[in-house]
């Protein structure tokens, strides 16, 4: 995990601990590294209640909740596919707060986008943000910037809905 990564991820820990939320991931093309991430801080199982990867369409409709239909119709990797997944992640987890990504992390296109497209999803149920990511860096570095943008979306995203004294911010930032 690179240290942008950790950093990010120390202060969107103390924003859930803070607000007292919890979080769940529905997670793809990063195949559990938004989880591994969270899990990585002590105390992370008072707010991460878990994860599901699910790089197979049938998971995403078994274990999410996605409809079989909009996968056909929009595909998998598409912005209703993220919000579909983080509010399946939200349910199916019993979490305040979702984060989802799907993509094309590489080195293959799909059928409905070519390689370097991910969808991130971030947010609480009928309240889901999305970022588009795109360009080829390869298929690690595609995603390890998904996995930085997705926590980054979501700290953006506590520090609006429960926003800190200008102090706390202070030493969060420390």
């Amino acid at each position: 995990m690179n240290v942008q990564i950790k950093v990010i991820n120390r202060q969107l820990s103390e924003y859930m601990w803070r607000a007292e939320r919890t979080l769940a991931t529905a997670e793809s093309c990063t195949a559990g590294q938004v989880s591994a991430a969270l899990a990585s801080l002590p105390g992370a199982s008072s707010y991460f209640r878990g994860g599901v990867v699910s790089y197979a369409e049938d998971l995403k409709t078994s274990l999410l909740g996605v409809d079989e239909e909009l996968l056909k119709e929009k595909g998998a990797v598409s912005e209703e596919v993220a919000i579909a997944m983080a509010e399946g992640a939200i349910k199916n987890l019993n979490a305040d707060y979702a984060i989802s990504v799907t993509g094309y992390a590489g080195p293959s296109n799909g059928p409905e986008a070519p390689v370097g497209t991910i969808w991130i999803a971030v947010g609480k149920s009928g309240d889901i943000e999305t970022r588009k990511l795109s360009g080829d860096d390869g298929r690690e570095l595609n995603l390890q910037r998904a996995t930085m943008t997705a926590l980054l979306m979501l700290l953006e995203r506590m520090q609006r809905d429960f926003p800190l004294e200008p102090e706390a911010e202070e030493q969060l930032q420390q």
